[in-house]
């Protein structure tokens, strides 16, 4: 843009307003409109053109004649120094600046336009769509690092039942450890496990099934160690393999067994959701990439379930001698004491845990503690990323029934 926009002048017209022409510096003998004459530098211009090209200015929209001439005019005309201020200001507020990064919810907002349009042929159960939303997210993530950055350390933090631990892996590592775990799904589906040849030439556990902490450990000491391109085709390809089973079959009654716990498969997908929301988090902190929380159901389905697991586990670290002895011998079905946990923001609710027996029905009118923590947070204790000790919640009741609960929720996390 040279100039004004607007149609050119008509048959007869006279020549509207223009700027000399000349090579720069040229001395031209024409005077700016406070009578300075300028006899080297930007060819000069009375003060209405360059007035009219403020807007343009303001635009960057100047070839760089007309913004050397604008620009020299504005030391000295202090009326247009102020115009030009004001419409820099106005272009801002037109322009603001964005992230040109694409919004990590666009692939779930344009497949639920589609399907809205359009429903799946083969749905995907509601229970995974969590799982397959986020491990979608995180391999667009993945997909444009370099080789320096799947190198890049990642801490890995967890809450052994007593205290916080902590191990640094790479982003190869880090997801290696989710193909490892997700195996104990495929082999319930039926599908290969990735690492059944490496668990076989290891002792069998006790019981049969290695619990997730070994599973990674057993990942991590394969040799040859595979390539990064390698580990994120296997890791993909197992969560692919993962939800088609899922949708295409009756799965029914399935279920999957962890380190002392048996989850349903549906509940087992929202866990392995959740763990690869945090993982992927973890990844991109490490590559210092902004990362943002699950859609909101998806998220409130995260925090369901680790709400209720937490009697179960409440009950199991209290075997353990890691919590205090309940208060009151409770029937199954009738209420017990309850502590009512609140969770802010985004996928939050309101759940009350059970705190004497998991078979006790929880109950808020004889709850004795509540405790209110926002989404984000709390999920952080879920990981094992914030001891209970230093969970940022408003406590208010039993002191011992709190932390008992705050502590069982941050034993849920495992390497």
């Amino acid at each position: 843009m040279n100039g004004p926009s607007g149609p050119g002048p008509g048959p007869g017209a006279g020549p509207g307003p223009s700027l000399p022409s000349g090579p720069p510096g040229a001395a031209t003998g024409h005077a700016l409109g406070d009578g300075t004459s300028l006899a080297a530098g930007p060819p000069p211009a009375d003060h209405r053109v360059l007035k009219s090209l403020l807007g343009a200015w303001a635009l960057a929209a100047c070839s760089a004649q007309e913004t050397a001439a604008v620009e020299a005019h504005l030391t000295d005309c202090a009326p247009c120094a102020d115009e030009a201020l004001r419409l820099r200001d106005a272009v801002a507020l037109l322009h603001p600046e964005d992230n040109l990064d694409l919004d990590p919810q666009l692939r779930s907002r344009v497949l639920a336009g589609c399907l809205g349009r359009r429903p799946a042929r083969i749905p995907v159960p509601e229970w995974a769509a969590p799982y397959d939303a986020e491990t979608a997210r995180l391999d667009t993530l993945l997909h444009d690092m370099g080789e320096s950055e799947w190198r890049a350390p990642v801490p890995l933090k967890w809450f052994d039942g007593q205290r916080a631990r902590s191990r640094v892996a790479t982003v190869a590592g880090a997801l290696g450890q989710l193909t490892a775990v997700d195996g104990l799904i495929a082999a319930v589906l039926g599908l290969d496990d990735p690492l059944e040849d490496a668990l076989s030439s290891d002792a069998p556990p006790p019981d049969g099934r290695a619990s997730p902490a070994d599973r990674v450990e057993v990942y991590w000491r394969r040799r040859p160690v595979p390539s990064p391109g390698a580990v994120r085709d296997a890791w993909r390809g197992q969560t692919h393999a993962l939800v088609r089973a899922v949708s295409l079959r009756d799965t029914h009654g399935l279920t999957v067994p962890y380190d002392g716990l048996t989850l349903p498969l549906s509940d087992s997908f929202l866990e392995r959701a959740f763990a690869c929301w945090v993982r992927a988090g973890d990844i991109a902190e490490a590559v210092d990439y902004p990362y943002r929380p699950p859609l909101s159901p998806h998220l409130h389905r995260m925090i369901d379930l680790t709400a209720r697991l937490l009697p179960g586990v409440l009950a199991r670290r209290r075997r353990d001698g890691l919590a205090g002895p309940p208060r009151s011998l409770v029937t199954a079905g009738s209420p017990g004491r309850t502590l009512h946990l609140e969770v802010e923001g985004s996928g939050g609710g309101h759940w009350y845990i059970a705190l004497d027996s998991p078979a006790a029905a929880p109950s808020a009118e004889k709850a004795v503690a509540h405790v209110a923590l926002d989404g984000t947070e709390f999920c952080r204790l879920a990981a094992g990323h914030v001891p209970p000790e230093e969970a940022a919640a408003g406590q208010e009741g039993d002191r011992e029934a709190i932390h008992d609960v705050l502590a069982a929720a941050a034993s849920l996390s495992w390497l």
